[in-house]
């Protein structure tokens, strides 16, 4: 059995995670009109989707704006707040998460097992305790803790998903983005491995190139080839690319089920392994296309 096979991955309130797509908290006006679009999840941005002075109109335009956008779209829609250490806006912005009853928090740059304990704290004492838990992995001390911060999260408190965040790992680091991601195939790596460790879900990088078709799908490839359930949206056209990526396409899917089917008829036949359309077929391939078929469905 693979390594952390037997885990299952726990969705909190949200059904799918390929697509989660950014709209800023102080345009009520953009917030409203996320339905369209078809994201998995919407996220709510109190953190760098609001200006620095605005964080208050933030708040108040996600207070006013969500009820809206809810009367129209199915799919959860969750807050991203400002980090554990903020403190002038992290209470406040969890406030604003209990008043609109979101349905799960964002947090960025969580760093450490201490972190975790204090938003797990300050969760619960605003009755969140059952949202979805979205963390940051996004510092260079949170990206080589990764593993004890999620396994100790998922222990001890509640999270869902970690996503990757390379463009503030990289100007963390003091090194230079490249369209290659080769600066940061380790860290990538790091958090994919953590997330599959503690049983949650991993988000990539988002794609700044937002009008780069090829770039999105690129990125979207090699992280799905790594681990990761979905990647981080932030523009609209970038959710249909999502979906293509982190969904089997038709002839992936079919040949994972003929796949599963010879092995089971194999097992039945007293055969631990099987030649399938030229290749020798044993239990870690056959784990990787139920994965597919769970993707699938």
């Amino acid at each position: 059995m693979t390594l952390g096979a037997e885990r299952g991955q726990r969705t909190g309130r949200v059904a799918r995670w390929r697509s989660p797509l950014f709209t800023p908290a102080n345009r009520p006006d953009l917030i409203a009109k996320q339905a369209r679009f078809g994201a998995d999840l919407v996220i709510v941005d109190l953190e760098d989707g609001t200006p620095l002075g605005a964080k208050a109109d933030g708040r108040a335009g996600a207070t006013a704006a969500i009820p809206k956008l809810r009367a129209e779209y199915a799919g959860a829609v969750v807050l991203r707040v400002n980090g554990v250490t903020d403190a002038a806006n992290f209470g406040p912005d969890l406030d604003c998460a209990a008043g609109v009853g979101a349905d799960g928090v964002v947090v960025p740059k969580i760093e450490s097992v201490d972190d975790v304990d204090r938003l797990a704290d300050a969760l619960r004492s605003r009755g969140l305790g059952d949202v979805a838990v979205v963390y940051g992995l996004e510092s260079v001390a949170g990206v080589h803790r990764a593993a004890d911060v999620l396994t100790h999260a998922a222990g001890t408190a509640r999270v869902d998903a970690a996503y990757f965040g390379a463009e503030d790992f990289i100007a963390d680091l003091g090194g230079r983005r490249t369209r290659s991601n080769a600066e940061v195939l380790y860290a990538r790596s790091q958090v994919a491995i953590a997330c599959r460790l503690a049983g949650v879900v991993a988000l990539d990088q988002v794609t700044t190139a937002i009008s780069d078709r090829d770039r999105f799908l690129e990125e979207a490839a090699q992280a799905r080839d790594l681990g990761y359930g979905g990647k981080m949206c932030i523009h609209p056209g970038q959710v249909a690319l999502a979906h293509e990526a982190f969904t089997p396409s038709p002839e992936e899917y079919d040949r994972a089920r003929r796949l599963v089917e010879a092995y089971e008829q194999a097992q039945r036949e007293g055969r631990g392994t099987l030649n399938f359309e030229g290749g020798m077929v044993d239990i870690p391939l056959v784990l990787q296309a139920r994965r597919v078929l769970a993707a699938g469905g």
